[in-house]
């Protein structure tokens, strides 16, 4: 018998990709509660970041990018999975690590500190 292991709609089916998508949006659901005009930012979960997001950073790969708002478009904050995926040890860590990031590209795009967009963490 070929098949899958679990029909779709459970939980063990999903992919990395969609397990990581449901992560962040919880955090984005989180974040937009305390922050209501979050509701007007596109969140975006890319695998990896595009060569030229690499000049944009002083990191060696980038976890997370926070493009400003122009006259024609709304602010975006992507999130890159791969790299998350690759420095977090357990599904724990990297809750906590999508979140913080979350957090540092949100007060980025506010002009807040991390600690003021979420007090809690």
């Amino acid at each position: 018998m070929r098949g899958p292991l679990a029909p779709r709609p459970v939980p063990i089916a999903l992919t990395r990709a969609e397990k990581f998508d449901d992560l962040a949006s919880d955090s984005v659901e989180r974040l937009t509660k305390r922050w209501p005009e979050l509701e007007r930012v596109r969140f975006a979960v890319l695998d990896v970041p595009e060569a030229e997001t690499e000049l944009l950073t002083d990191e060696p790969v980038a976890l997370g990018r926070m493009v400003p708002a122009t006259q024609h478009e709304t602010a975006m904050i992507i999130l890159y999975r791969r790299p998350l995926e690759l420095r977090a040890e357990s599904r724990s860590e990297l809750e906590m690590l999508v979140h913080d990031i979350l957090v540092e590209q949100v007060a980025d795009l506010l002009g807040l500190d991390p600690e003021a967009v979420d007090p809690d963490d």
